[in-house]
């Protein structure tokens, strides 16, 4: 779909710089990777005993189509020779604890005084200030503070239920810090206004994003935190229609032991449902409270009667919001996946053929053909070097001192 200038990648000829290994950095630039901006993965030499980014298992899709460069930060020589790989560069991601980056020569400071135009976007799990901008923390400890857990279902002991996907690192954490980045390369490529001169001072100055992922677990509680601020009733668990407060908005068993998805909110949508299922005394009680239980075994009893592809056969098509609950194998092998094209083939040369999930974001360029995947401990520094306008003699001299791999 689209014209024909919409097939060129939107982010072609941005160059990005990742120095996160995992987390919301790595999210990060494998989006804008998907984009078309050219990442190259920056880690330590081996022997650094640095932060040290170990490349995975051949299938992982992560890396998928960027260069590799590893240096040692914390020899003047090496730093050296990363900040001339930041003078051709836009984008620098970080992912180190706070002050780190400065620490270590890299900072925005550093940085922007070997190109004054360069973006450099810290990721970390509370932000560069804060009370807690020097805590540790993992996906569920970000859901945790926003409020996201404690509107989640419980289990059986009544702990908050863990998610299923690292969602505060993919969407709070990487998706966030993408679209911070794409809004920062918009903003210093344009003129300060319609009628300044693009050549003028300022015009062209990079910046500093400062990405928490706890503020971004927490802004995608808006829904919830501004019912509370305007209310003061606190939502939890069964308080709102989307944490489990009717029966329109659930999960059921069916007879093989698998799941169908319900999100009938809207009344019609209810309507269709219950008069499929035979329940249509339900349809007028959809929000009655004191009906809830009663409701909800009813749909229970109907959905057992039936194995899960039945209802969904039934109900996906007309109008009733039912989809199944898939596992990864059959998500992977949903028509719909494959007529999205959410799957891409891949070859590896020591691994041969296989596949793997494709750039899904909405505006990517599909990919012609296979994708090659390299081998692991493939690196490009050399090449990136030389490209940055390091003669040879200096590269070799580097790689000899173990400041390069």
């Amino acid at each position: 779909m689209g014209t024909d200038a919409a097939q060129r990648p939107a982010l072609e000829g941005v160059r990005v710089l990742d120095l996160g290994a995992v987390g919301p950095a790595a999210r990060a630039s494998r989006i804008l990777a998907d984009y078309g901006a050219a990442v190259t993965k920056v880690g330590a030499v081996p022997r650094a005993g640095g932060v040290q980014i170990t490349p995975p298992y051949y299938a992982y899709s992560g890396n998928r189509g960027m260069t590799r460069a590893l240096f040692d930060l914390k020899n003047d020589a090496g730093r050296g020779a990363f900040l001339a790989l930041v003078v051709g560069a836009d984008v620098v991601i970080e992912s180190f604890r706070p002050g780190v980056a400065d620490r270590l020569g890299i900072g925005y400071d550093d940085l922007r005084s070997a190109n004054p135009s360069i973006i450099l976007c810290s990721t970390s799990g509370y932000g560069q200030e804060g009370p807690r901008r020097d805590w540790a923390g993992h996906d569920v400890n970000y859901l945790a503070t926003s409020g996201f857990l404690d509107c989640s279902g419980r289990r059986g002991d009544g702990r908050p239920a863990l998610p299923g996907a690292t969602v505060a690192d993919i969407a709070a954490g990487g998706m966030q810090a993408a679209m911070a980045i794409m809004a920062a390369l918009l903003r210093r490529d344009r003129p300060v206004s319609a009628n300044s001169d693009p050549e003028e001072p300022g015009a062209q100055e990079g910046e500093h994003i400062d990405v928490s992922i706890s503020d971004g677990a927490f802004t995608m509680m808006s829904l919830y935190v501004d019912e509370y601020l305007a209310t003061g009733v606190e939502p939890g668990p069964g308080h709102y229609i989307l944490t489990g407060r009717y029966a329109c908005y659930d999960t059921y068993r069916c007879s093989d032991g698998r799941f169908v998805s319900v999100g009938a909110i809207e009344p019609r949508f209810w309507a269709n449902l219950c008069e499929l299922l035979g329940l249509a005394q339900y349809v007028d009680a959809q929000t009655d409270d004191a009906a809830q239980d009663e409701i909800r075994e009813a749909l229970a009893a109907v959905f057992a009667t039936r194995p899960r592809d039945h209802w969904v056969d039934l109900l996906g098509p007309a109008d009733t919001c039912v989809a199944p609950v898939n596992t990864v194998a059959e998500a992977v092998a949903d028509p719909h996946t494959e007529a999205r094209g959410l799957v891409v083939d891949a070859v590896s040369a020591t691994d041969g053929p296989f596949r793997q999930s494709a750039p899904g974001w909405a505006g990517t360029v599909p990919p012609e053909g296979a994708y090659e995947v390299r081998e692991p401990t493939a690196t490009d520094t050399e090449r990136l070097l030389v490209e940055a306008g390091l003669d040879g003699p200096r590269v070799d001299d580097l790689l000899q001192r173990g400041v390069i791999a």
